[in-house]
């Protein structure tokens, strides 16, 4: 099994998050953003990106001490999630509405435990 991470992260960005989450797999740089237009992740609305959602996530790290960090990226690119099974089968397309919206990791697991 192979794991890849996809970023449209400039090179020092994706750098860095790579060293701050110390990222196991390999990470991509998708500047042209070929990746997201050929799986739909397209740009986000104003309200899906300041919605409810997006502001209650923000309260609950609040809450946790976190700080908040702004953004340096293009904070209406869509995001997602895409698992591609050995004989190149997609099982899992999740196109977030927001920032806020990622597919549990159990289903996650649960979807590549289905692979084999």
């Amino acid at each position: 099994m192979k794991i890849v991470v996809v970023t449209f992260a400039n090179d020092f960005m994706a750098r860095s998050y790579v060293e701050d989450t110390r990222l196991a797999w390999p990470l991509l740089v998708d500047q042209n953003r070929g990746v997201y237009g050929n799986y739909s992740m397209l740009s986000a609305s104003f309200w899906d990106i300041w919605g409810p959602k997006t502001w209650l996530v923000y309260a609950r790290e609040l809450l946790k001490g976190n700080r908040l960090v702004k953004s340096e990226e293009d904070i209406y690119q869509r995001g997602g999630d895409v698992l591609i099974d050995p004989q190149g089968i997609v099982r899992l397309h999740h196109i977030g509405t927001g920032p806020a919206d990622r597919p549990l990791p159990e289903a996650i697991i649960r979807t590549i435990m289905n692979f084999r």
